[in-house]
């Protein structure tokens, strides 16, 4: 048995007119899966990444995406995380941006009653890489100084607010006069505008020349050099996307060139591995959520068939807060 839908995909690497609508077909689901009915999907930079051919297609055509949330309408043999019925949310690599999608029944969230479908496609991987980065990646502490690039952006309005929770001293960078005002009202204490400061110079400012205790930095080629001189001797480096292009030129003895720091490389991936840490997470996010120390934005919603307009959007860096596509 299978099921026609509709959905996007991208048989070559390139800008976001690849990005076609066109008819699926969707299969039942075997043992261990679940078909879901999708609701909403999120928008995120590494979908444009795969799109482009940054990373490596693990096969053509491409559909992009990589978080959703929607309804299981059947389930395989040996399900026994879901149910029919029950709303839920998942994140993975790919493969979200379509109207159905049979899912690893372990991989799927139950959403609470309080979270609902638009809100869940834009914190599945977004809030629980925020709650990793602050929680794992970094411990983050109280009166903790730390560095947010894309202060405004999707990850980056849930950092400021998870910051501010923690009781650390959030800064952002954002790239225009209504980012600031956005990043501002999202926790971060200081905001700079990296288009008329230079903001190593005006975060040695606010820190009293003392620097960062970590630097979460998902911008890439245009900040990895300064968000290094941001960092206090010890001081921890997260790069954790690319949206302005790969690091290039970054060398291993620039760690001790700045104070003995620290570097990593993490993905989202990686920290939920098993069902139990994704489960732990998806639960603090949604908790958070319930008592109103987090809040997500969803700034912009466009139909699934305007995928294209979504990622020119996105690279431009004309969002707020978090887009989803409506399936």
């Amino acid at each position: 048995m299978t099921f026609s839908d509709m959905g996007i995909i991208a048989r070559t690497p390139g800008g976001p007119e690849v990005l076609q609508w066109t008819g699926l077909e969707t299969a039942a689901p075997g043992a261990g899966e679940a078909l879901v009915e999708q609701r909403a999907i999120g928008v995120n930079f590494i979908d444009t990444y795969y799109r482009r051919g940054v990373y490596a297609w693990p096969e053509t055509p491409l559909i992009p995406g990589g978080e959703a949330a929607g309804i299981v309408a059947a389930v395989g043999p040996g399900v026994t995380e879901v149910a029919i019925g029950d709303r839920v949310a998942y994140t993975l690599p790919l493969g979200a941006y379509r109207q159905r999608r049979v899912v690893p029944a372990q991989r799927l969230v139950r959403l609470p009653q309080s979270v609902g479908f638009e809100l869940a496609a834009s914190v599945m991987l977004k809030g629980l890489t925020a709650q990793f980065l602050v929680t794992t990646c970094y411990p983050v502490k109280r009166a903790d100084h730390v560095l947010v690039h894309a202060a405004a952006g999707g990850v980056g309005l849930l950092l400021g607010q998870w910051l501010r929770a923690v009781g650390a001293v959030a800064i952002g960078t954002v790239g225009s006069a209504d980012k600031v005002a956005a990043a501002h009202a999202h926790g971060y204490a200081q905001v700079v505008n990296y288009r008329e400061e230079d903001f190593p110079a005006r975060v040695r400012e606010i820190t009293g020349g003392r620097g960062c205790d970590v630097v979460y930095d998902s911008v890439g080629e245009d900040t990895w050099r300064g968000s290094l001189k941001c960092l206090k001797r010890r001081g921890t480096f997260v790069s954790f996307g690319q949206s302005s292009g790969m690091i290039d030129g970054f060398k291993i003895s620039e760690l001790a060139a700045g104070g003995s720091l620290y570097a990593t490389r993490p993905t989202l991936f990686d920290y939920i591995a098993t069902r139990e840490e994704l489960q732990q997470r998806a639960q603090d996010v949604f908790a958070r959520l319930a008592d109103g120390s987090l809040k997500a934005t969803v700034g912009q919603t466009l139909p699934l068939r305007d995928a294209a307009a979504a990622h020119r959007a996105l690279e431009s860096r004309r969002t707020i807060g978090a887009t989803v596509l409506l399936a």
